[in-house]
């Protein structure tokens, strides 16, 4: 396949490719790095590609094959950062996953007492969503085989860059065909913030509540350490998990005791747990305790099973007229749009909410024909429907297909997951053990884009958090452990990635959420898709447009019962804020 003339103006482009340690920016380390400067014609104009050598373990050598003797006699970071930095400074980075990318040369540059000079970043892995491209997955490999460009050396950074640069041209090229902005967003606005934390360990036993001074410490106890400590804090916290203690990183109405050395202590955790009558111990008394710690009970069996059992995620073909189509709406009343896209979901398509490269149908509504996506519809020669084509389509006595003129000029799409309707609940397959909740919305162009904020929620048994980082947004996007993790990597894409065979026990479900600032609603907004990934397939997609005035919308929930994950295609909105949204699940929300 020939690439592109040139790139889109307006940017000078930087492609960037990183192998790492691990997966968290504040404890693991860059081990390569590749930084193609392109010119405008996609050509190659500077590059700096190294080895860098992490002075840590490497991690995972069977995926990047970068043993600790290839890495010996590479510079550290430090050493190639002016240059790096330079290379990258007025450009706009692009890369695969970019805020893993920029969050790890952002955590380097930090630590060698610089700072990224890279303004903006577009994401191709939020570019593919945003043209519904039809592949089974986004993965770097699946869009180099489907755009034809060859790749020799998978999770190589120089090797992968060079295959992103010819992605990136191609579906660059694609998306100003059809018109759809690009998903550039700014790095201020989204900075990840990854604070040093306790490592969350799973504890098997069920926490017996408070401590009782006179009856010493019980396996299972939450413990949260607060201010500087004697034996080193993640020393100390080994210990006590070696003891069968539960150690919490916040302080939350679960938690048994606190550790705190400074009795005129007034930090946030001490202060918490004065008011809600949490023990507060010092480092000696607790080493006394340690020494006879009570036996704890284990951890029970899943709850009982439902009396109704949801149906299971399935990709088995359906035998509906318009399975496997994309439709999308222009003109109508909100009313019209919202009625119109319950019907295509009858038949069986998927309401599209950008013109994107799968979109096989264009239903036009009143004053349709003056949305400015039209002359693009019509240079790519879609079928025009009407109200009442979708209307007859639904008749019993209807035929299974529409007539010869009426065909989509595309076949459907062959990767299609089970289209849930609002409140519908399925299983998720049993081998899942890794997914990601993903949210779209209509795609505006940089000055006109809704500030949009998808949120995750970790909930008890209760449905509340145990804990006030047990909420993740935009500044505290990652749990304590890693296991979830938000994304937001375009201007109207966003997820949450969910390792469900990580989850600690305590979170029975991870609640979907978000938040639309300003003074706009979710029914200015538009619908909204939401698809459920697994890392080779969908899993499941529904989609969200009951919004009117409301401000605050459930998504979805991925949650336990009788030891299976459930999905639950949400769809509930309110008019009050995230903030209160966040309190209504228990969050302590600053002022």
């Amino acid at each position: 396949m020939t690439r592109p003339a040139r790139l889109p103006t307006g940017h000078r482009w930087v492609v960037v490719d990183v192998e790492t340690s691990g997966l968290r920016s504040s404890t693991h380390r860059v081990l390569s790095v590749a930084a193609l400067a392109l010119r405008e014609d996609g050509s190659v104009e500077r590059e700096l590609v190294t080895l860098l050598n992490p002075g840590c373990d490497p991690g995972p050598v069977h995926i990047h094959n970068l043993t600790p003797q290839r890495l010996a006699g590479a510079p550290r970071f430090e050493d190639v950062a002016k240059d790096l930095l330079e290379l990258l400074d007025g450009r706009t980075l692009v890369a695969h996953n970019a805020s893993f990318d920029y969050g790890f040369l952002d955590a380097e540059a930090r630590r060698a007492g610089m700072t990224m000079p890279t303004r903006q970043r577009l994401c191709t892995l939020a570019l593919s969503r945003r043209l519904e491209i039809d592949v089974p997955n986004h993965k770097l490999s699946t869009l180099a085989a489907h755009w034809k460009v060859r790749q020799h050396r998978a999770h190589d950074a120089y090797d992968d860059a060079l295959v992103l640069t010819e992605v990136f041209a191609h579906s660059a090229s694609l998306a100003e065909s059809l018109r759809l902005p690009l998903p550039v967003v700014g790095c201020a606005d989204r900075r990840a913030v990854y604070p040093d934390r306790v490592p969350r360990v799973e504890s098997p036993w069920r926490n017996p509540g408070r401590l009782d001074p006179g009856a010493g410490l019980v396996q299972g106890m939450k413990l949260v350490i607060s201010g500087s400590t004697d034996v080193p804090r993640l020393a100390l916290a080994a210990r006590l998990t070696a003891a069968g203690l539960d150690v919490m990183n916040s302080v939350s109405r679960q938690t048994s005791v606190v550790v705190c050395n400074d009795p005129h202590s007034s930090s946030a955790k001490v202060r918490r747990a004065v008011a809600d009558g949490i023990p507060v111990l010092t480092e000696r008394q607790l080493g006394e305790m340690l020494l006879h710690v009570t036996p704890g009970e284990p951890k029970g069996a899943a709850a009982p099973s439902e009396v109704q059992r949801p149906r299971p995620a399935t990709t088995v073909p359906s035998t509906k007229p318009w399975h496997g189509r994309r439709v999308l709406i222009v003109g109508g009343s909100h009313a019209d749009s919202v009625l119109m896209r319950s019907r295509i979901v009858q038949l069986g398509a998927k309401p599209s909410v950008n013109l994107s490269a799968g979109v096989t149908d264009v239903l036009v509504l009143d004053g349709g024909e003056l949305d400015p996506r039209m002359d693009r519809v019509s240079a790519r020669q879609l079928p025009l429907l009407t109200a009442p084509d979708v209307n007859s389509a639904l008749e019993p006595a209807a035929p299974p297909e529409r007539g010869a003129l009426r065909e989509p000029i595309r076949p459907p799409s062959q990767w299609v997951a089970p289209l849930l309707a609002r409140g519908e609940v399925i299983d998720l397959p049993p081998q899942t053990t890794s997914l990601t909740v993903n949210a779209s919305w209509r795609a505006h162009t940089e000055d006109d884009a809704f500030d949009v904020d998808v949120v995750a929620l970790l909930l008890g048994e209760d449905g509340r958090v145990g804990c006030d980082e047990d909420f993740l947004f935009y500044n505290s996007p990652t749990s304590s452990d890693g296991t979830v993790e938000l994304s937001c990597d375009g201007s109207s894409e966003q997820g949450v990635r969910i390792e469900l065979a990580a989850l600690h026990s305590d979170y029975q479900c991870v609640s979907v959420s978000a938040a639309i600032g300003g003074d706009r609603a979710f029914g200015e907004l538009g619908p909204i898709s939401v698809t459920v990934d697994a890392p080779d397939r969908t899993i499941a997609s529904f989609v969200l447009d009951a919004g009117t005035t409301e401000r605050t919308m459930h998504f979805a929930e991925i949650y336990r019962r009788a030891g299976q994950w459930r999905l639950r295609a949400v769809g509930q909105g309110y008019e009050y804020d995230l903030a209160t949204l966040a309190t209504e699940y228990g969050v302590t929300v600053d002022d």
